[in-house]
């Protein structure tokens, strides 16, 4: 099989490998001989296409849902290191691709695929002097060493969990051990970051919602431990969706709602200062999909509002709905040079003027078309 066969089909492979967040999927644009480019965001904001392939879709492991699980018929590829290294090259020099997303199922066994995953991007950016983006994923029980090459070689490094806790992966996969296989990697990675070996762009993880029986609540319990105890640079969420000839193949599609809210959640943990105790969950432990998590949030707890924009902490602003980061940056701008005066004010700023008013304060009055803040 010649390379372009084996980059049509490992590109394909590799599309559940998330790289860019709920909502983006409908952005990725398809080349001339049917690759995959995905749009993935830089730490300084950048918006590059990254290739987003995979070494290998000949996976030793035998996972439940996926669809490169060993025991499914399919047709199994792997790239030689350099097969893979010259391809991306030819898409970087025409500039159609200006990052590399490089994940693998197990071919054989860990080690062997880390090694050829390792050795194409040495040549990607030795041999070829790519000094680009690249995001290497670990695979499940690398070892202490490969994780280091990794750190060393990679802008960011990523495990996928699948799964919030041992319990909930074994319904998953009979072949990965939570702790020793998923964890150790990501505590390697954090280790090798602390020494400033590299991955500056940080450590990223993503869960499959919903295939185990899991609640919303294990998930963001689990996903506020890994940015407290591991650094974890964010999250990512792939609503579970059956594969056909799969052990799951007839449960029910995991709606996109659901995978929605999580990401608000996970974004209230790393923009907005909220905790896990802050979230609101019903009986089984699921975010209530009728309004995002900060609004929920905002109709729980009456007694903090309403805020008084020109006087209000960062910390009070970002608890507001309708009010994000960026908006409450330029508020305080905004209140360093005078006073905000107005919802024109707010609106300027980017604030989300409906969403906002029942909650604040304009000096000391209420906005003029204020709604009432129950109903």
């Amino acid at each position: 099989m010649d390379k372009l066969e084996k980059m049509k089909l490992l590109a394909h492979a590799a599309q559940y490998d998330l790289c860019a967040a709920c909502g983006t999927q409908s952005s990725r644009v398809r080349d001339d001989i049917g690759r995959w480019l995905y749009p993935a965001v830089l730490p300084n904001g950048k918006t590059v296409s990254l290739l987003k392939v995979l070494q290998s879709n000949a996976c030793e492991n035998d996972c439940f849902y996926c669809g490169s699980r060993r025991s499914r018929d399919g047709r199994r590829v792997t790239f030689a290191p350099e097969e893979l290294a010259w391809s991306f090259d030819q898409l970087a020099r025409t500039g159609r691709a200006q990052g590399l997303f490089l994940s693998s199922a197990v071919c054989r066994n860990a080690a062997r695929t880390m090694s050829d995953m390792i050795a194409t991007v040495e040549l990607v950016r030795f041999q070829y002097g790519f000094q680009g983006y690249v995001h290497l994923k670990l695979l499940p029980g690398c070892q202490e060493g490969a994780v280091e090459r990794a750190v060393q070689l990679a802008d960011r490094v990523s495990v996928n969990l699948e799964a919030p806790n041992p319990q909930r992966l074994q319904r998953l996969s009979a072949d990965k051990r939570f702790a020793q296989d998923l964890m150790k990697p990501m505590q390697y990675a954090k280790r090798f970051r602390d020494q400033e070996l590299g991955a500056k762009a940080g450590m990223t993880t993503q869960f499959v919602v919903g295939a185990a029986g899991e609640s919303d609540a294990e998930i963001l319990r689990t996903v506020e431990g890994l940015y407290r105890q591991l650094n974890l640079t964010r999250a990512y969420f792939s609503a579970f969706q059956p594969v056909p000839n799969t052990p799951l193949e007839h449960q029910r599609a995991t709606p996109l709602l659901r995978e929605h809210r999580l990401y608000q959640s996970d974004f209230l943990f790393r923009q907005y200062g909220f905790a896990f105790k802050d979230l609101a969950f019903d009986d089984s432990g699921t975010l209530f999909g009728s309004a995002d998590p900060k609004m929920v949030w905002a109709k729980r707890h009456p007694d903090y509002f309403p805020v008084e924009v020109n006087r209000a902490s960062r910390e009070q602003l970002l608890h507001v709905p309708g009010i994000g980061p960026q908006s409450v940056k330029r508020i305080l701008q905004m209140r360093r040079e005078g006073k905000v005066r107005s919802m024109e004010d707010l609106r300027v700023v980017g604030a989300v003027t409906q969403r906002a008013a029942p909650f604040i304060l304009l000096n000391g009055r209420r906005p003029p078309q204020q709604l009432a803040l129950w109903e």
